[in-house]
C-alpha cells in the first residue's frame, strides 16, 4: 500500500494553516524532517495534517508552543510507558485557567465597579479614596514618600 505524500501547500491547506506556520513548526521541531523530491520540494506523510491539527487544537487550549513540544517529546519517548504525562499536565494548565478565571472576575468586578461610580477621568479618580479601581493603592505609596 502506498501512502501518498504531501507537498508543503497541500498539508497547510489540508490542516488549515498556512506554509508558512507549517515551516516555523518544522523548524521548531514540532514535525518531523519532511522527504525531498527530485526537484527539492518538500514531502509530508499525511500525518502530517493530524499532528497540525493536534497542535493547532492544543494552542486553543492555551497550551504554548514550548508546552506542546514538550507534550509531543513526552509522548514519543514513552518506551511502553502507560502515561505520557499529559493527565498532569493538562491538570496544571486547567488550574491556570481557572486561576486565570478567577483574575478575570476580579477585574470585571471591579470594572463594573467604576462603571458605577461613573469614573471619568483617572487621574482624578485615582485621587479619589472611594475609586474602586486600584490606583488609590498605588498613589497612597506616593503621598507617603513626598510627606518625608
Amino acid at each position: 500500500m502506498t501512502e501518498r505524500w504531501l507537498r508543503t501547500g497541500e498539508v497547510a491547506e489540508a490542516a488549515g494553516v498556512n506554509a508558512q506556520t507549517l515551516r516555523y513548526y518544522h523548524r521548531r521541531g514540532l514535525l518531523e524532517e519532511p522527504l525531498r523530491s527530485n526537484g527539492g520540494h518538500r514531502l509530508y506523510p499525511p500525518e502530517t495534517v493530524t499532528a497540525l491539527r493536534v497542535i493547532k487544537a492544543a494552542q486553543r487550549l492555551g497550551f504554548t508552543l514550548d508546552e506542546v513540544a514538550d507534550l509531543i517529546e513526552a509522548g514519543g519517548h514513552r518506551h511502553g510507558r502507560p502515561d505520557s504525562g499529559l493527565r498532569a499536565r493538562t491538570a496544571a494548565k486547567l488550574a491556570e485557567v481557572e486561576q486565570k478565571i478567577e483574575d478575570l472576575r476580579a477585574i470585571r468586578q471591579t470594572l463594573l465597579q467604576a462603571v458605577d461610580a461613573g469614573c471619568d477621568d483617572l487621574v482624578a479618580c485615582a485621587a479619589s479614596p472611594c475609586c474602586p479601581l486600584p490606583f488609590a493603592e498605588l498613589t497612597e505609596g506616593v503621598r507617603h514618600a513626598g510627606a518625608g
